[in-house]
């Protein structure tokens, strides 16, 4: 029997100061931490009380679609009892078609609208964000480290919601903004050890006569089995879907548990006059409470998630005055860091995979986003649905969301389906949502008032089969996505797979924010999500797996002579 040192030998370091040693549990409870701790504010306050919250503060210093001369709220003052709250955390009138309008920057805009129109500036300033820092995640120790500085900035911004009141409503934008900047980059961050906890993950160095559970030599550069081996890449691939997928139930489950207490806050708040006088703060101190969650379950990531430095920066040339030398410093580092991310375009563009993988992405992303978005402000304003029935609604998508994350998986094994085989279906099946609440233009279920989200309970159901679909899309988008991404440049493509995921989102919820405030109404805005939800799927058929990490494999070896060919030029230079 061999010694453990034999069974499970380290790496070839392929630069100095690269960690090669094994993921321990330890290790990989720190990525699954994060997971638990970012995740809550995806789902609890991203999905949920952000647009609620943006939605009810605008409301609060607005006034009606149809009558600009009626505050929204002030109507509903006069009311007592439990319809008093009830309307008065969703609409200010009884007009169904009626929306709340508020002016803001000059334009006259429904507060439906204002919350779409927030999410597209965040998502877009996420974009830029991670386009000018991306690229120092892959050099040094950065990677871990920019992890570290956007969680807890996003976490102090979520705390920060709860001194928000209507007054001051135009201030909650901002705190928005900056909130899902850093869950973006450091969900982005956080993908970025994935295959790094692939490559290095204990089974990878089992002998083949002792188990053959998990064989990774596929993603070892240094070993002498072909790299895109079929079955080799098979393992991987279920190995990669295993831990994003173990990550986002973990999340999952997590988010369901604070939208519970969440849920006790709301009904605590409902008895009493608080509420009644000030209708955002419960909504606001929830915010709080996810805000204090995300720094409190970082920690455990800090403390265990080794940092992983990938290869150094490039030195910047001493400069011969040192008046400038701090701008020229930051200038250097932005411009490695812009030309960086352009370089990782131009190697996306030049492997057919990706760009095939990245568009689908952009455009199943944004399909995604706007899905999510509409349907929770079209539940608070059409179905006149209350803070607590949205918060139950979360539940429900977050429940549907853990089944899905754990259970296709199993489900994924049972029939021997591929990741990209999952990832497809679950692309397709998105399609249903749309369409069903274009149901509600047919004569027929108008006449009967239900059908296509006439109805409050309606949306449950559908809430659950959306919810199983993106447990599905969030495990398998990584776990497809990794295989394709040229080794040592982790960071820097699964911020272009960042890019591409949110950059995307501030187009879908503009657009829909767009055809609101033309209509009066959220409901036309189903049809062009129909049209976006159709796109993605062909593209995904397309992808290649196989061949995608095969030209990944060959671009590692093509950079790598090429930078023996220039070290070799300098050396000559240097002699003569």
């Amino acid at each position: 029997m061999p010694s453990d040192e034999m069974v499970r030998p380290r790496l070839a370091a392929r630069y100095e100061g690269e960690d090669t040693s094994i993921i321990t549990q330890r290790e990989l409870n720190g990525w699954y931490s994060y997971a638990i701790a970012a995740e809550v504010f995806a789902v609890v306050a991203t999905g949920a009380f952000l647009p609620v919250t943006l939605e009810q503060l605008s409301r609060e210093r607005g006034f009606l679609f149809s009558d600009k001369s009626r505050p929204c709220v002030a109507q509903t003052r006069s009311l007592s009892g439990q319809d008093s709250m009830r309307n008065l955390l969703t609409r200010a009138n009884d007009a169904k078609q009626d929306q709340c309008v508020i002016n803001f920057l000059g334009m006259g805009i429904t507060t439906a609208s204002f919350a779409m129109y927030t999410q597209s500036a965040a998502v877009l300033v996420q974009a830029i964000t991670l386009i000018c820092f991306s690229s120092f995640a892959d050099h040094g120790p950065y990677r871990k480290k920019m992890l570290m500085m956007f969680a807890y900035t996003g976490s102090v911004v979520s705390v920060l919601f709860i001194v928000i009141s209507p007054a001051i409503y135009y201030l909650a934008p901002i705190l928005a903004i900056i909130g899902v900047t850093c869950l973006g980059c450091s969900f982005t961050l956080l993908n970025a050890f994935l295959p790094l906890l692939v490559s290095n993950h204990e089974g990878k160095y089992i002998d083949d006569f002792t188990s053959s559970d998990f064989e990774l030599e596929a993603l070892n550069p240094e070993s002498n089995i072909r790299r895109h081996d079929p079955e080799k890449l098979s393992r991987d691939l279920q190995l990669s879907a295993n831990i994003s997928s173990k990550g986002v139930g973990l999340g999952y489950m997590a988010a369901v548990f604070v939208q519970l207490i969440s849920v006790v806050i709301l009904f605590i708040f409902s008895k009493t006059s608080i509420s009644k006088s000030n209708p955002s703060l419960p909504m606001r101190v929830v915010l709080s409470l996810v805000g204090i969650w995300w720094a409190t379950f970082t920690t455990p990531t800090l403390l265990w998630l080794r940092p992983r430095p990938g290869p150094p920066l490039p030195v910047q040339l001493k400069p011969h005055s040192r008046q400038f030398s701090r701008y020229r410093t930051f200038l250097f580092y932005t411009m490695f860091s812009l030309s960086s991310f352009w370089n990782t375009v131009k190697r996306a563009w030049s492997l057919r995979q990706v760009f095939l993988f990245l568009t689908a992405w952009f455009l199943l992303s944004d399909a995604i986003a706007t899905i999510s978005g509409t349907a929770v402000l079209f539940a608070r304003t059409e179905l006149e649905m209350g803070t607590i029935a949205i918060a139950l609604l979360s539940i429900t998508v977050i429940g549907s969301g853990i089944v899905g994350a754990f259970a296709l998986p199993r489900i994924s094994a049972c029939y021997s389906l591929e990741p990209k085989s999952v990832f497809l279906l679950c692309a397709v099946l998105i399609e249903i949502v749309p369409l069903y609440g274009l149901l509600g233009y047919i004569p027929v279920l108008q006449r009967a008032k239900v059908g296509g989200l006439q109805q409050p309970w309606e949306i449950y159901p559908l809430g659950a089969f959306h919810g199983f679909i993106m447990g599905g899309i969030s495990s398998y988008s990584r776990s497809v996505f990794t295989p394709l991404i040229p080794e040592g440049s982790e960071a820097a493509f699964f911020a272009l797979f960042a890019v591409t995921d949110k950059g995307s989102s501030a187009f879908g919820p503009a657009l829909v924010g767009w055809i609101v405030d033309r209509a009066g109404t959220i409901r036309p805005a189903f049809i062009f999500l129909a049209v976006l939800a159709l796109c993605p799927g062909p593209l995904i058929y397309m992808v290649d797996v196989e061949r995608g990490r095969g030209d990944a494999a060959r671009m590692v070896e093509t950079d790598g002579r090429r930078h023996e060919d220039t070290d070799t030029s300098q050396e000559s230079r240097s002699m003569l």
